[in-house]
């Protein structure tokens, strides 16, 4: 051997940079048990479009590893819709769902707000990449549009217009993989006539078989190896809120707070959401996950000490949790944010003192550019962008650090050409076989770490959210109190019929009260958000928290005939996402 090639093979090498992909997938309950149906479609249009889509890039690049966390509450929803449509296709029966029944009914709804609801519900899609694409949906829309305005013709739209949109609907919103993988489907699209029974009926066998994929090939994936699957609480609580509602000041030291002065026997019923949401997922996969995504990414130090009792390996939240957390113990200066790649806080995993759970913190300026700033780049030039900052921190980052990169896993792609087909098909590809990233989940990087120096140690955690650092989303305004109150006076109200009639504490019960628990509901609520959404959302609650009193067989009281938010702004990607910082 030349001394020239003994002096490169002994040259240090730098240390491979680890990179975790978190797609955090996650819908609230849309099905209304009182009326024994779905009111809102997001679960089964999503499962469609994007967990189609994304367990098809994974299977597709044999090299990729990315953590997919599921909501157990969505877990259920898929399996019921795969269940319905097992069950219903070529029985002429319905769904549960008005939109989706119009694949298979023919007999259209008459009333006036039924015809506009379905209207509403079939312009719900982001315009330029979903509708204007294809020329029917397009004419469609617009006479959707003009109907919604004029009665006369809202009245003299006959069955086959009505069929032919929501047909044009449900092809808008099929994953672009499973276009691919059925030719017809762009046919279909192409088009600009109707659409015959013959057509919708094999449409609904595609949704049908599609939806009842999708649990499974997660399952598999995580066999393999290739996806780590992890679960937050059953029904998405901000966890650090039922159990102290006062731990939004720890952020907040002002913020106005609900009459109330905390949630009622909150730490039984994290307790509850966190055992309840291990047992629907082993249900469903097969497995105890190991890792928890909490709900927003809220946490505090009750919080991470709690999921200890459950042996959960790791939990992750936002940057500026992290960054508020260093400051108040002193270890970095106020302006934490900003100089996380030099200063190397923010690029490694962390424990709470006296816990032993490992903490990941979101790197809020790469996760925010795939939710919003690379959607209208070339996917080449998008995905050179993230790879070149993750080189960059690689150049500065000491061995074992780690990117935590963590997302909606649903709501960006319809911004994306081809629901974002080209961008995730690059990223998993470049970002496998960089010599200088090491594509892991965070399930890789605990077994590794054992005792190291490059974990941080944190004395306390300031609580809070991925979103801003803060539980502002959820709690200090006079709407978001005010759906804390309700909710407060309804499990009031409950527990108190339960003590008396103990027989009327039953699973359904207790359920129902976690639905009202869900984080969606004040996430909604507010000035800045779209009125058609919380529209939607807050009605969706009160009749949630009414159903809650029905169960109790109490009355429901007059205050839940009232209106709780009414929106009116116009936030990035219509309230459906929002930025770390």
């Amino acid at each position: 051997m030349s001394a020239e090639s003994d002096s490169t093979a002994l040259a240090p090498q730098n240390p491979q940079l680890d990179v975790v992909l978190c797609w955090h997938m996650h819908q609230p309950q849309y099905f209304d048990s009182g009326a024994g149906e779905y009111v809102l479609p997001w679960t089964y249009l999503h499962a469609l479009k994007d967990y189609t889509d994304m367990a098809a890039h994974l299977e597709a690049c044999p090299q990729a590893r990315a953590v997919v966390n599921f909501a157990p509450i969505l877990l259920e929803q898929i399996a019921d819709y795969s269940e319905r449509l097992a069950s219903g296709i070529g029985n002429r029966c319905s769904f549960g769902d008005p939109v989706l029944d119009l694949l298979q009914m023919d007999i259209v709804p008459v009333e006036p707000e039924q015809r506009r609801e379905i209207l509403r519900v079939c312009l719900r899609a982001h315009a330029p990449r979903m509708i204007e694409p294809f020329p029917l949906f397009d004419r469609l829309a617009a006479l959707a549009r003009q109907a919604l305005e004029d009665p006369i013709l809202l009245n003299h739209l006959d069955n086959r217009y009505f069929q032919d949109l929501a047909t044009c609907y449900h092809l808008a919103w099929l994953g672009e993989t499973v276009r691919r993988a059925h030719p017809e489907v762009q046919g279909w699209l192409k088009t600009d006539t109707s659409f015959n029974r013959d057509v919708r009926s094999r449409l609904l066998r595609v949704i049908r078989d599609e939806v009842k994929a999708i649990l499974p090939r997660y399952r598999e994936l995580a066999q393999q190896g290739r996806v780590e699957l992890s679960f937050t609480p059953y029904a998405h609580p901000i966890m650090p809120l039922l159990l102290d509602l006062r731990s939004a000041r720890e952020a907040m030291p002002d913020v106005a707070l609900p009459e109330a002065p905390g949630y009622p026997d909150g730490e039984a019923r994290v307790r509850w959401h966190i055992e309840r949401g291990l047992e629907v997922f082993e249900k469903h996969f097969g497995f105890r996950p190991r890792g928890c995504w909490p709900s927003e990414g809220s946490l505090s130090a009750a919080t991470v000490r709690l999921l200890d009792d459950y042996d959960i390996c790791w939990t992750a939240s936002g940057q500026t949790v992290l960054g508020n957390s260093l400051a108040a113990a002193g270890q970095t200066a106020e302006s934490h944010t900003g100089s996380a790649a030099q200063e190397g806080w923010l690029h490694r995993p962390y424990r709470l003192q006296d816990s032993e759970i490992e903490l990941f913190f979101r790197d809020d300026g790469l996760s925010d550019a795939i939710g919003f700033r690379y959607a209208e780049w070339h996917a080449d030039d998008a995905v050179g962008d993230f790879v070149h900052h993750l080189e960059n921190i690689a150049a500065v980052s000491p061995q074992g650090g780690v990117v935590t990169v963590i997302l909606d896993g649903e709501n960006a792609w319809e911004y994306y050409p081809e629901n974002g087909f080209h961008f995730l098909r690059a990223l998993y590809e470049r970002l496998a076989v960089n010599p200088r990233l090491n594509l892991c989940t965070f399930s890789d990087v605990c077994e590794r770490s054992g005792p190291r120096a490059d974990r941080g140690e944190l004395p306390d955690l300031v609580a809070g959210s991925w979103v801003y650092g803060t539980f502002s989303t959820w709690i200090g305004d006079r709407d978001k109190n005010l759906g804390w109150d309700r909710l407060i006076e309804a499990w009031t109200a409950v527990s108190q019929a339960v003590a008396q009639h103990p027989s009327l504490d039953t699973p359904e019960l207790r359920r129902q009260l976690a639905v009202c628990e869900g984080s969606d509901w004040c996430w909604w609520f507010g000035e800045y958000n779209p009125a058609g959404s919380v529209s939607d959302f807050e009605q969706l609650y009160r009749r949630h928290l009414a159903r809650l009193y029905q169960l109790a067989d109490l009355d429901v009281p007059d205050s839940l005939g009232e209106v709780l938010s009414v929106g009116g702004g116009d936030p990035a990607a219509g309230g459906t996402m929002r930025k770390g910082q």
